[in-house]
Order: C-alpha cells, then structure tokens, then sequence
C-alpha cells in the first residue's frame, strides 16, 4: 500500500524572526483585502493598528500590513500588480462613461 502524498507545507513563521511593513492605508477595509489577496497567494500577514491618541494627534493613525522580510518582496510585487489592475479597471469604466451607453 502507498503512502498518501503529503501537501507541500509551508516554512513554519520563526516567532523571533523580523516582520516588514509592506503596505499601509487609513482605511481598515483595504487592508482587510490586501489581507485576503495575500492571504490568496500563501504569504501570511498581519495588520497592525498605528492608531494615535486623537486628543494628541488627530487625524493621525491608520493601519500597515506586515510580512515575514523573506516575502516582502513577493508581497509588494502582488500589491502592485493587483493596484495596476484596478486603476485599468476604473479608466476602462470612465471611458466607457464618457462614450455612453454601448450601441
């Protein structure tokens, strides 16, 4: 009898190993899809609050998303291919906008 074959696992994260901000936003909804698009990809994140008091400081705060170094580069090139994508997206929209409604 064969052994099954075991899915490919992925490299357990090191507790003590250094995490790199890769992305931030003030909006907790998209770092919640960055999230998932990476999350997509296999790259574990984290989102971190950067929250000030805004007695102090208002309107200062936001959110960054942080990954493993060894998978900041992978990340940062999903985050950009994915921004790519829906900037083409908006203007496809805004030239179809202004051209009216299809004949």
């Amino acid at each position: 009898m064969d052994p099954k074959p075991q899915p490919p696992t992925k490299p357990t994260p090191r507790p003590d190993e250094p995490l790199v901000d890769v992305f931030g936003t003030k909006e907790d909804s998209e770092a919640l899809v960055v999230q998932g698009l990476l999350d997509s990809a296999g790259i574990d994140s984290v989102i971190v609050s950067l929250d000030a008091p805004q007695e102090v400081l208002p309107g200062v705060g936001g959110v960054v998303i942080r990954v493993a170094a060894e998978n900041a580069e992978e990340a940062r090139r999903l985050i950009e291919e994915y921004r790519a994508s829906a900037e083409q997206a908006t203007d496809d929209d805004e030239k179809e906008d202004l051209s009216g409604p299809a004949a």
